[in-house]
């Protein structure tokens, strides 16, 4: 089993690294789907210096922005009111793909499905759904596919930095076919990371649709479920899951399940019981990889959470 922590600003100094090191965690995602890599030299060199006074060696995982659909930079948090008018484009900022496909009655949602939105016409929108939101969050047009490559030109100018940074593996969001992967994978060749592992997220019904066709082009498939929740109706999230799964141990391909996992304890210093039910019945289903977010980027217990994390795996592969 290994396990995955988010590099954050509650998760980048040496010192912390280096705890999280000797509790056992196997390596470090760093998101840069709303930032540059060159921009975290800092947190890298920090886990490199954490590597070295340990004697403990860690993956260093890039997590891409892919296809993914964001929205862009916030001046300041901005509260959303159940109600009150909207409008995307001005208030908040999108890309111009995004407001062509907006069509009156349609449902947008914001940050994983926390907020939401309903399209009144053009990018004037009504909120269903309030929240704080802040810059880079996700957007999903529900009912919707906008069409992006798979690497944008910042996930390639990450690729050609990489390797001299020291990264071991590649995230790549929103895979929708194996030709994404290809594309990916020959990315991945010319910067010098052609025996870096290649995990690759199922987050949306395209995805997970073709995911028989895609899977063995990658080496971890990833259950993201953040996104997949926000494009499949959530109560249809389950099962997707299993499915995912089951198809995974069918064709003995590893898989990782990421997502809110132990998400109470970015405030609370202890899991609830139902978070302890879902990382055990995720091992119990065959997971090879389990991976902490908001945990240990922003939590206030990051030792504690990877420590939970891996008591109840250690637990759940004893009965499997």
């Amino acid at each position: 089993m290994r396990y995955y922590a988010t590099l954050g600003p509650a998760c980048c100094e040496a010192s912390a690294l280096s705890a999280l090191l000797r509790r056992g965690v196997s390596g470090f995602r760093l998101n840069v789907s709303h930032t540059m890599l060159a921009a975290r030299r800092d947190w890298i060199d920090a886990l490199h210096d954490a590597e070295h006074s340990t004697g403990l060696a860690a993956q260093l995982m890039i997590d891409l922005r892919g296809p993914e659909v964001r929205i862009g930079a916030l001046p300041s948090p901005l509260t959303l009111t159940a109600g009150e008018a909207v409008t995307l484009g001005a208030d908040i900022p999108v890309e111009k793909d995004v407001l062509a496909a907006l069509v009156p009655g349609m449902t947008v949602l914001l940050d994983d499905g926390a907020m939401a939105l309903t399209v009144l016409g053009g990018g004037r929108c009504r909120v269903t759904r309030g929240g704080v939101l802040t810059g880079h969050k996700s957007l999903t047009p529900e009912g919707t596919e906008l069409h992006r490559p798979a690497l944008c030109e910042a996930d390639l100018a990450d690729l050609a930095q990489a390797a001299a940074l020291g990264v071991s593996a590649v995230m790549q969001p929103f895979v929708r076919s194996a030709d994404d992967l290809r594309t990916v994978r020959q990315a991945m060749a010319e910067n010098g990371l052609a025996h870096a592992e290649l995990f690759a997220k199922v987050e949306d019904q395209t995805g997970l649709d073709a995911l028989p066709d895609w899977m063995d082009l990658c080496d971890v498939v990833t259950i993201a479920r953040g996104d997949l929740g926000s494009s499949l109706p959530l109560e249809q999230l389950p099962a997707a899951q299993k499915h995912i799964a089951a198809l995974c141990r069918s064709r003995r391909k590893p898989f990782l399940v990421v997502t809110q996992l132990l998400h109470s304890m970015i405030d609370h210093p202890t899991p609830t019981r139902a978070e302890v039910l879902d990382i055990y019945n995720a091992v119990l289903d065959g997971a090879d990889c389990l991976m902490l977010t908001g945990e240990t980027a922003q939590g206030r217990y990051p030792l504690a959470a990877l420590d939970w994390l891996m008591r109840v795996a250690q637990e759940a592969q004893r009965a499997r």
